[in-house]
């Protein structure tokens, strides 16, 4: 596991890489997000700090796109399809079990960080209607009876 200082030097590398560029805001909290896992007052003040911007500019961004958090999360991020096909086709039911199987409600990480649980509006999957994602991977065409097996998965 690399220290805090190792992580601020990934960061900054990565930024000198970009020439310090206040254009290419959005891709560096990306990578500021994947390498604290989330994006602390601290890590926007050193951002705003390399690029020469304001701190208020870089917590706009960070408070305006939904993909980034200010608050860690787990290991594991449960996103859950609420979108129109999704919920049609049972995502709700899907929400509720996870919510009783983790014993967290939407938007919460258990207590001990291994799963966090979100809700998104598309994933771009209508086909596998209704879809939960674990990290990276996909699971689509399931009802709440699968949510055990899958999350024992993890």
């Amino acid at each position: 596991m690399k220290t805090n200082q190792e992580m601020f030097d990934e960061l900054h590398e990565f930024i000198a890489s970009l020439n310090n560029n206040p254009a290419e805001l959005i891709a560096i909290l990306h990578r500021a997000q994947s390498i604290f896992g989330y994006l602390p007052m601290k890590v926007q003040s050193f951002i705003a700090n390399e690029l020469g911007i304001n701190v208020s500019k870089v917590y706009g961004v960070v408070t305006f796109y939904s993909f980034f958090t200010m608050v860690p999360k787990g290991q594991y991020v449960i996103n859950i399809c609420l979108g129109t096909a999704c919920f049609v086709r049972g995502s709700g039911k899907l929400l509720e079990k996870c919510e009783e199987l983790l014993k967290i409600k939407n938007g919460e990480t258990t207590p001990d960080g291994k799963f966090t649980l979100t809700t998104l509006r598309c994933v771009g999957a209508c086909g596998l209607a209704p879809v939960m994602q674990i990290n990276d991977k996909t699971y689509g065409n399931i009802t709440a009876d699968d949510v055990d097996a899958i999350l024992a998965e993890y």
